[in-house]
């Protein structure tokens, strides 16, 4: 059996990539309105440098679930077999969701040469889809990370 200093230290660890990802969540969202209230496109040099912050913090905090957070539950959690279970089955969306972001990001990077905005209300729109339902999913792991 596992000693309490060790149990308390495997939950500040949970609640500390909880917390986390949380904060990256909230600027993600923060950032996808900014983009949203730029629209319609209006050539605004200001709209590609907030699609470029937004793809940098949308592959951090992307990056930070699929990683981090499975990667805590590998090594810290591995005795919590219902979270373990539940990010099991939810792995495939989340694979596609990180999938869908990724291209996201590399679409309209500022470091992409041909920057071309005539699909982004579509692509927003779908990402905004993606990204729910992942923090559905995220909200569910996270607390049974937690408790």
């Amino acid at each position: 059996m596992e000693s309490n200093a060790c149990q308390s230290e495997k939950s500040a660890s949970a609640q500390h990539w909880v917390a986390t990802l949380l904060e990256e969540r909230s600027a993600v969202w923060s950032l996808y309105c900014k983009i949203g209230n730029m629209l319609p496109l209006n050539g605004d040099g200001n709209l590609r440098s907030a699609l470029s912050e937004f793809s940098q913090l949308l592959i951090d905090y992307i990056s930070l679930g699929h990683f981090g957070i499975y990667e805590h539950l590998l090594t810290d959690r591995p005795e919590q077999s219902s979270a373990l279970s539940y990010a099991e089955r939810i792995y495939p969306a989340f694979s596609k969701i990180t999938a869908s972001a990724v291209s996201f990001s590399d679409t309209y990077d500022e470091g992409r040469r041909k920057f071309r905005t005539d699909n982004l209300l579509q692509d927003l729109s779908v990402l905004g889809e993606h990204l729910a339902e992942r923090m559905e999913l995220e909200d569910r792991l996270c607390s049974m990370l937690l408790h």
